[in-house]
């Protein structure tokens, strides 16, 4: 049955031969078919084939156009070496030329076009905001700047190292000096961890650093009127000089990121460092210059230093953000209370305190915790029902002279941003009243006063701001998008305080 079985495949395959291999005689009569369809297809539409003397034209004119960054040029056959003309088409060997078709450029504008190409995005000035032009100019002055102030501390920690272990090896100096780097890398990690931080308050954390870069430098100056005490100075001096590159480092990507048009974030970044790196470069070959005729080190760095610290206050300044941290939504609040206006993004951003000391009296706290912000039960029992439809409570507490904004457990962002809000109106209310009452004291002298009110007390202007948030919130939420902030997301730094169990239906 086998070889039976084998003779059937053989002829099936061979049956299925016979019919995909047409015979001779067919082939021929296909060729035929489709060289006559071709001539009658020709014939009927001769336009078409009068493209094929464009070779003849290229030998004798253009190629094609270029344009490069403005500039054009031109590519021609070239008419020597290879090139041939036959039949009037170019030979296979022919070579073609590129003319330009401007003059050429002055040396001066061939040096600045170079220059451009590293200092400035491609597609400037229209690949970044109107902003980036000031903010890249002082951030350029203040690299200057420090470019030259790192000559002089340098010489001054290695003079230091050298008197502080004149009668030491070479290998304690070297493990003094690392032991500085490492204390300033500790100090680097363990201020990472402030994390979001650096979003909330961009601007004041910049220039914060740029402070703290300035109070390391003076340390590292200091090590030359006390080189025994070389290694704790220097250690100290380094640790706070990582936290201000930390500070630097967290708050770049942001700003470069509200230059950048489009999806250009890494030209934009890359030519920022750029010119960061230039004008460090001429900072550093000015100090060495100046440097050999052994100036006043407190003259020089007095001077060094208020140039860095004007610079950078300019440089922070000029950065144009368009979502909303505390600062600016105080900004944004105050003008909308005080006009019914909302600032645009440039006037918002102008008006924004950039340095906020420690000691600084916040009149509005967000996310507090319960304890800070009722003095005593019947105070939370009385305004608690004004809220009953909110996601927040607000109140004000005489003793502290603050309003918060406590947020229950089920506060959204948009909760969060009303409640910041209704606090600010509250605080209006508040500094009306204090207004009145600093008034009528001026009047009567004689008359008494509470001296320990209560929150209860202020319960009619608590009252009076509810009525007011209900009717302008939105109003104020819509002007705001109009002029550009973004108030889907809010960078109000919250605390982590929630309210339990009071959340509405």
């Amino acid at each position: 049955m086998a070889p039976a079985m084998g003779l059937k495949r053989t002829a099936a395959a061979a049956a299925v031969q016979t019919v995909t291999l047409p015979a001779p005689d067919a082939r021929v009569a296909v060729r035929e078919a489709v060289r006559v369809a071709v001539r009658e297809a020709e014939a009927q539409a001769p336009a078409r084939v009068a493209p094929t003397a464009a070779p003849a034209a290229a030998v004798d004119g253009v190629l094609c156009l270029e344009e490069v960054d403005g500039r054009r040029w031109s590519y021609v056959v070239d008419a020597g070496g290879a090139a041939v003309k036959a039949k009037g088409r170019a030979s296979v060997g022919a070579s073609f030329k590129a003319v330009p078709l401007q003059s050429p450029l002055p040396p001066v504008e061939e040096i600045m076009s170079f220059i451009r190409s590293y200092v400035v995005p491609e597609g400037f000035p229209h690949s970044v905001t109107p902003s980036y032009v000031p903010y890249m100019s002082w951030r350029a002055l203040k690299h200057f700047f420090g470019g030259a102030m790192g000559v002089f501390t340098t010489r001054t920690l290695l003079n230091s190292v050298g008197v502080s272990q004149s009668r030491a090896t070479s290998g304690a100096v070297a493990i003094n000096w690392i032991l500085k780097d490492g204390a300033g890398r500790v100090g680097k990690m363990l201020f990472a961890r402030q994390g979001k931080k650096f979003d909330y308050d961009l601007k004041q954390l910049r220039f914060s650093g740029d402070l703290l870069m300035e109070l390391g430098a003076g340390i590292e100056l200091a090590t030359a009127a006390f080189p025994h005490l070389f290694l704790p100075m220097a250690c100290i001096a380094n640790v706070v000089k990582n936290v201000a590159a930390v500070t630097s480092t967290s708050t770049r990507t942001p700003i470069y990121k509200a230059y950048a048009k489009g999806e250009n974030i890494g030209d934009v970044t890359a030519k920022g460092e750029s010119v960061g790196n230039i004008a460090d470069l001429l900072g550093t070959g000015l100090s060495i210059l100046i440097s050999k005729s052994n100036p006043s080190l407190v003259t020089s760095f007095a001077f060094l230093s208020c140039g860095y610290l004007f610079s950078s206050y300019h440089e922070v300044r000029s950065v144009v953000l368009n979502t909303l941290n505390r600062a600016r939504f105080t900004v944004a609040v105050d003008s909308f209370i005080k006009t019914g206006y909302i600032p645009t993004l440039k006037d918002g951003n102008s008006q924004e305190t950039i340095f906020n000391p420690p000691w600084r009296h916040e009149p509005v706290a967000i996310g507090s915790r319960f304890g800070e912000a009722f003095q005593e039960p019947a105070s939370f029992v009385a305004i608690k029902p004004l809220f009953e439809d909110e996601r927040y409570i607000v109140t004000y507490n005489p003793t502290k002279d603050k309003v918060y904004a406590l947020l229950k457990d089920q506060a959204k962002p948009d909760d969060i941003l009303k409640a910041a809000f209704h606090a600010h109106v509250l605080l209006h209310f508040i500094n009306a009243s204090h207004a009145n009452l600093n008034a009528r004291k001026r009047m009567n002298s004689n008359r008494s006063y509470q001296h320990n009110p209560l929150n209860m007390d202020f319960l009619p202007h608590i009252e009076e701001s509810c009525k007011i948030v209900m009717s302008s919130y939105g109003v104020f939420k819509k002007k705001a998008r109009e002029q550009g902030w973004i108030m889907s997301e809010s960078l109000l730094n919250p605390g982590r305080a929630r309210l339990c169990g009071v959340v509405p239906q």
